[in-house]
C-alpha cells in the first residue's frame, strides 16, 4: 500500500483523494498482521457476496469491524503520544494541511 498511496512523515495515515486513512499498526508482527489481513479480506468477499439484509451479512461486516480494529486502522488509536485521530479527515482541514499543500504544488 505504501508504494500506491502518499504516506504522511509519521507513518499514521495514508493519503487517498486528499482524504487521511489510518494505517494498520505497525507494532504488529508479521504473522499476526498477515492473519488479520487475510481474515479482513475473507470478511469483505462474504460482504461482496452476501444479499443486504441477511444474517450472513451482518455478520460479515461486524467481521470486517473486528478485523480492522485489530489491526488499528479502527478503534482505539496504536500510537500512543496522546495525539488526536484524523482518520477520514480531509488532510485540508487537519495539522497535515501544510505538508498536503506543498505536496500539490510539487
Amino acid at each position: 500500500m505504501s508504494e500506491k498511496y502518499l504516506n504522511t512523515d509519521d507513518g499514521r495515515y495514508f493519503v487517498v483523494r486528499g482524504r487521511l486513512w489510518r494505517r494498520s499498526n505497525p507494532g504488529l508482527d508479521e504473522i499476526t498482521h498477515t492473519a488479520l489481513v487475510q481474515e479482513l479480506m475473507a470478511a469483505r468477499r462474504t460482504v461482496r457476496d452476501e444479499k443486504t439484509s441477511s444474517p450472513a451479512m451482518a455478520e460479515a461486516r461486524k467481521r470486517v469491524d473486528a478485523a480492522k480494529v485489530a489491526l488499528g486502522e479502527r478503534g482505539p488509536v496504536w500510537w500512543d503520544d496522546g495525539a488526536p485521530d484524523f482518520n477520514r479527515y480531509l488532510a485540508k482541514n487537519t495539522p497535515y494541511a501544510t505538508w498536503f499543500a506543498q505536496l500539490k504544488m510539487d
